[in-house]
């Protein structure tokens, strides 16, 4: 787990329930970002993650299923960090605070069974109450315990890379998307970029074809935050969100359509300096920022792949490792 920050889920499954809610939580506060690509998106303070906005720290992203009805679980969460004390102060006495705690859901109504089955503030308590500093639990938990991906069981990913300077950089995902992961042709994870996993057999192609096809339709989304210790400024943080959606890319395809609502934050808890060599203007930063971007990238698609071979199927919906179990019998490094 980066420094500074903690996870927590709140999962729902059986008697009719198949959703839950995931908070990543930053006691002391963090900088913050956020880009929305896709044509459906469901969130909640997003605004005033821009750069020319008045608050500078985030102390809660929350991300859930239920749609937009799921927004109301970061209200359990806002009511929980005011009850410890945590949010941005705005008054004279102790515990006068407002918690920052943008918001991006999934859309999984109706996937357990009743509609009206879906997150609300007492899931957000829960996984607040729940938040720690391991590394999260993956697969079918918290916000990914509906999801589903092109036809085949989404979830909840983990990724975490470090850079040459001490820089760490990870990714939680929720992956939820309209697109396929699976490349038709070979049957390949698009994720799977440096080959850890074998190729499917041709009976494996078939099922995953089958599979994806026989499934359901669905609207999606995809949302995730990337998670540093580097200082950044808000801006800096907006921009590795951006290029995040570039390793979202490299996993999904089609990416960013109109029925989902991909959305990616970025949190920085400034425990790092950006660059541990002297500086002198852009010619020392420049590089240092380029590098975390492109490990920001790189974690979001490590992540992805992890999201879908911790999937586990339910229902109408088959996991990737249950079509093709022959190509995931290798482990795959933590960080893709």
């Amino acid at each position: 787990m980066i420094d500074g920050f903690e996870v927590g889920h709140a999962t729902a499954d059986g008697d009719g329930w198949l959703t839950g809610t995931t908070v990543v939580l930053a006691r002391d506060g963090a900088v913050g970002g956020v880009d929305v690509r896709g044509g459906g998106p469901g969130t909640r303070e997003t605004e005033l993650l821009d750069p020319s906005t008045l608050v500078e720290r985030v102390h809660a992203v929350v991300l859930t299923g239920g749609s937009a009805y799921g927004l109301a679980a970061a209200d359990g969460v806002m009511a929980g960090l005011e009850d410890l004390g945590v949010g941005l102060p705005v008054g004279p006495h102790p515990g006068e605070v407002v918690p920052i705690v943008p918001a991006a859901v999934i859309f999984d109504l109706g996937r357990g069974g009743p509609f009206r089955n879906r997150p609300d503030a007492a899931f957000g308590r829960r996984a607040l109450a729940a938040a720690g500093a391991d590394d999260p639990a993956r697969g079918c938990v918290g916000a990914g315990t509906g999801a589903r991906c092109g036809g085949l069981r989404g979830g909840v990913g983990w990724a975490e890379l470090a850079l040459p300077t001490g820089v760490r950089v990870a990714v939680l995902v929720v992956v939820n998307a309209a697109g396929s992961v699976v490349d038709p042709a070979t049957g390949r994870l698009w994720a799977d970029r440096r080959g850890w996993l074998a190729t499917p057999t041709a009976d494996e192609r078939d099922a995953l074809e089958r599979g994806q096809r026989d499934a359901p339709l669905s609207l999606n989304t995809t949302i995730g935050v990337v998670l540093t210790d580097a200082t950044l400024t808000k801006a800096q943080a907006r921009k590795v969100a951006a290029v995040a959606h570039d390793g979202l890319a490299r996993a999904v395809t089609p990416v960013h359509s109109m029925s989902d609502g991909d959305t990616v934050f970025c949190l920085a808890s400034g425990r790092r300096p950006l660059s541990v060599e002297p500086t002198v203007g852009w010619a020392g930063t420049v590089p240092a920022f380029n590098a975390l971007l492109e490990s920001a990238a790189d974690a979001f698609t490590a992540a992805c792949l992890d999201a879908v071979l911790q999937a586990e199927g339910r229902g109408p919906w088959r996991s990737y490792a249950e079509l093709a179990p022959s190509a995931v019998g290798r482990e795959i490094p933590a960080g893709g």
